[in-house]
């Protein structure tokens, strides 16, 4: 990988792809630290030094926005509505007739899902905007710290403030969207996953030295040393779990037009052992946060509030594991019947004369790659579950359980983008350094 960065430097317009990747980067980091007008900048640091790690979809927030949420900055949301809304969109591609057929129309549909995607990403923006607005006016944000200084995070709460707040953040997070494109265009590798990759990175080095500190062997350097042995582990398995794949062979038929032949080829086709990627995970996660969103502001006392507060909120109970793990089992399954449709995959087959060998053309293939695709959901969907789980059940006593930094959603997201990256600065590579007939 190392050796891939080097060449590619040494490229002309590569270099400048990477340096202007490098410049969005370091922009996009800038950003992350400029407070939002109306906000007390002493007091949310204040806070921010006695604040507990929130897990659930505020942790999940928090950590897509590279730390810029409980800063609350211009880009204090980050590129999660971009991720909602892409999520969202995908979803009703397969319910909605309309975006199906936008989707199977090429790069114009295509592009037109992506507008699509832009206006929801705004108004999600707005909403999100607006609910942690009214989060930080009414204290909740920063439940740990003294309430006379959580109370003058925002000392002026009219409502011209409120709206200020809201478009700066919606500003913002358009902004963060449109730098992602311009990677895109211009960088290396995809915007979006790239800034993601960048906030989740950011947490990192915050989050080993807190386990440093609150380690007791040896002065927390023990402690140290294990996670950083067990990241490396966890690197590893996701590396060669997100390469495995089941290769399903298809051969197609010959077939003259005219004097020319066309088919006779051999392919696969292949299927992912992690189809549904890190997307069960944020569903589950999404979803688990809602019980105790619900419990804090509605503020009962009811027994139900009492017990969705004692058994659904904390990240080491062990109703809140079990449920946690059967979500994302449950939405890798789902997310991969709405992703993958085997009669769709099987009827492209037929129509080009491709057939699977020893499987008949139609419904025997669609009924052959669904049991399949079945068949490996499984290993993929304990695997998923297992890999969210580590930062909470490894770091049982090291008394910092939402801050280990190499698993979970995270993990995932950073493995897969690297990979992806590496893998396009090194085709790019292939293609300004291929070897002639004649050398």
């Amino acid at each position: 990988m190392l050796t891939a960065f080097a060449r590619a430097f040494k490229t002309p317009d590569l270099r400048k792809k990477l340096l202007f990747t490098l410049g969005i980067i370091v922009l996009f980091r800038l950003g992350s630290h400029v407070p939002v007008p109306g906000v007390s900048y002493k007091n949310v640091q204040i806070c921010l030094n006695q604040a507990e790690s929130g897990g659930g979809l505020l942790g999940m927030m928090q950590m897509f926005s590279g730390g810029a949420l409980l800063q609350i900055s211009i880009f204090a949301l980050g590129i999660m509505p971009y991720i909602t809304a892409s999520i969202i969109l995908q979803l009703l591609t397969v319910v909605i007739p309309r975006l199906e057929a936008l989707k199977k129309e090429g790069q114009s549909g295509t592009a037109k899902i992506t507008q699509y995607t832009r206006y929801l990403t705004v108004a999600l923006a707005v909403l999100q905007g607006t609910g942690l607005v009214a989060t930080a006016n009414s204290g909740a944000l920063f439940q740990a710290c003294p309430e006379s200084v959580r109370s003058q995070i925002v000392p002026d709460k009219s409502i011209f403030t409120t709206m200020v707040m809201v478009i700066t953040m919606t500003a913002g997070t358009a902004m963060v969207m449109w730098l992602g494109e311009l990677i895109t265009d211009r960088g290396i590798g995809n915007g979006m996953s790239i800034l993601m990759f960048i906030s989740i990175a950011a947490g990192f080095p915050t989050s080993l030295w807190s386990i440093k500190e609150g380690g007791k062997m040896a002065d927390g350097w023990i402690e140290f040393g294990i996670v950083i042995l067990v990241g490396f582990a966890m690197v590893g398995l996701v590396v060669f779990v997100e390469q495995a794949q089941r290769r399903i062979p298809v051969q197609y038929a010959k077939r003259m037009v005219g004097r020319k032949s066309y088919g006779g080829t051999s392919t696969y086709i292949p299927l992912k052992v992690n189809q549904a990627g890190v997307i069960p995970v944020i569903f589950a996660s999404s979803l688990l946060y809602i019980p105790a969103l619900i419990v804090q502001f509605s503020g009962s006392s009811a027994p139900w509030a009492q017990w969705i507060s004692s058994n659904l909120t904390k990240g080491d109970h062990p109703y809140y594991i079990a449920t946690y793990f059967l979500l994302i089992v449950f939405f890798a399954f789902f997310y991969v019947a709405i992703s993958f449709n085997p009669e769709e995959v099987a009827d492209n087959m037929k129509k080009y004369g491709g057939f699977i060998p020893g499987i008949r053309a139609g419904r025997p293939t669609a009924e052959y790659l669904s049991y399949v695709l079945n068949r490996i959901t499984w290993p993929g969907s304990l695997y998923l579950g297992l890999i969210a789980l580590v930062p909470t059940m490894a770091l049982a006593g090291f008394g910092a359980s939402q801050d280990f930094p190499f698993g979970g959603t995270s993990i995932l997201i950073i493995v897969g983008v690297g990979l992806e990256t590496v893998k396009q600065i090194e085709s790019q590579l292939q293609q300004r350094n291929y070897e002639g007939f004649l050398r």
